[in-house]
């Protein structure tokens, strides 16, 4: 996935009615990538059979191989492990030695994944790792994802000094920005936050009463049309009860339709969660 075209193609990919089958472990590790404590190296001299093994880097950040003892490695990447392995052994053991190390477990750096995705919890970082390579780690979306998506950043900031990013993927063609937001580069200790889709409910005398997507400003005459409009019983003085989160108050909002449509009062803009009744008109 190394250009636009096959990101995309590989996200859309991911958004699938299931999970995802459990990504399989990278054959080695990227370039760039620091091992850190809990990494698990496949270390190969070729040649001798005896001293290639797996280990594990300790807590210390060092890792433990025949002849040469304790090796520190912690912060650094496979091509300098096999470099300063290569020196050690060559300078009291081995000529001109052939060493291989590649990562077979990355258990060092990671990042949770929470909320609307196919497979959410934590995944390891495998050098750099960017926002849709965690999404086509975590299965992609589910149909009740609404696309907006917060980083939480525990080790350092985003530029501009803030510890968390907003973005939003939008639905069908991948437009530039979704570019953009799908190659932000994740660190370790990130949470992703992918938040469901913005719901009201509609109910009483309108077309349709059920449950109903909101996104952006959406208003109550914007909300009945999408439930299909009035039925012919259908009241114009509506009623909204929406529900405060943080003091656990409900709060009734009372509109007139009829003055709405004569530009004479506000089309209220609707909450998640708001409840809009439609009774029946007295006649």
């Amino acid at each position: 996935m190394s250009c636009v075209t096959l990101l995309a193609t590989a996200f859309v990919a991911t958004l699938s009615q299931g999970p995802a089958p459990p990504p399989q472990p990278a054959a080695s590790a990227p370039p760039e990538y620091n091992v850190g404590a809990g990494d698990v190296l496949d270390i190969a001299v070729l040649g001798n059979d005896e001293l290639t093994r797996t280990s594990t880097v300790q807590t210390s950040g060092a890792i433990t191989l025949p002849l040469l003892g304790e090796v520190a490695v912690s912060g650094l990447t496979v091509p300098e492990i096999q470099r300063k392995l290569t020196t050690l052994l060559e300078r009291d053991f081995l000529v001109n030695p052939q060493v291989e190390v590649r990562v077979r477990e990355y258990q060092s750096q990671f990042v949770i994944v929470l909320g609307e995705v196919n497979a959410p919890g934590r995944k390891a970082l495998r050098g750099r790792t960017r926002l849709i390579d965690l999404l086509v780690d975590a299965g992609g979306f589910k149909p009740t994802a609404s696309g907006d998506i917060t980083i939480t950043r525990t080790e350092g900031t985003f530029e501009g000094g803030s510890d968390s990013l907003r973005l939003h993927i939008g639905g069908g063609a991948m437009s530039p920005l979704d570019r953009v937001n799908l190659e932000v580069t994740l660190r370790n200790g990130d949470l992703i936050n992918v938040t469901p889709k913005q719901q009201v409910t509609i109910e009483g005398e309108v077309a349709r009463p059920g449950r109903y997507t909101i996104e952006g400003d959406t208003s109550v005459t914007a909300a009945i049309s999408q439930a299909g409009g009035l039925t012919r019983y259908g009241s114009d003085d509506v009623k909204i009860r929406r529900l405060d989160a943080s003091s656990g108050r409900v709060q009734i909002i009372e509109i007139d339709l009829k003055a709405v449509r004569k530009g004479k009062k506000p089309d209220v803009v609707l909450q998640p969660n708001d409840v809009i009744t439609v009774p029946r008109r007295r006649f």
